[in-house]
């Protein structure tokens, strides 16, 4: 079993993953860090260097990788889902969990992380407001398209796991 996390940048795929994949005994996979450690650069800088688009293509080809692995919980970027028909491969190949987040707890994390977000850099907190609505309506589409949605804003890993293996898909 594959158990993708999607949401927006900041929603904790990472923090839920990690914690999801320990309760389940199963490998965790940061796709992000994936690239980075396959491509030698980080993604900011990769954006800089070239584009969202040849990013998209790259990060599409690490899903289609991630099928020769199971029991696995993979946190995917942000945008993942949205591009190249990635949700509905995700889907076919394991379940897709949505960890959904409000807009004002997405600006809070986002506006404090540590790591520096390429689409988000430079943005106060008013643009950064403004940009994660515009970039939220855009995607909640495709997020919603996920076999499990979860509130983020106060998940319960335990919860999360009862969710997963009552689902019909887990394995």
């Amino acid at each position: 079993m594959r158990i993708y996390l999607i949401g927006y940048m900041g929603s904790g795929k990472t923090t839920v993953g990690k914690k999801l994949a320990r309760l389940l005994d199963y490998q965790f996979i940061d796709l992000d860090e994936v690239f980075e450690e396959k491509y030698h650069i980080k993604i900011a800088d990769f954006f800089e260097k070239y584009d969202e688009h040849a990013f998209r293509e790259i990060e599409s080809n690490l899903i289609k990788e991630t099928e020769q692995i199971d029991h696995v919980v993979i946190s995917t970027g942000g945008g993942a889902p949205c591009f190249n028909d990635n949700l509905s491969l995700m889907k076919s190949m394991g379940l897709a969990v949505y960890l959904q987040m409000g807009i004002p707890t997405l600006v809070n994390r986002l506006s404090n992380a540590k790591r520096v977000r390429p689409l988000l850099k430079d943005m106060n907190d008013e643009e950064l407001t403004y940009f994660i609505t515009k970039q939220l309506n855009e995607r909640d589409t495709f997020y919603k398209e996920a076999q499990i949605i979860i509130n983020g804003e106060n998940c319960e890993v335990e919860t999360l796991v009862q969710s997963i293996k009552l689902h019909p898909l887990f394995k």
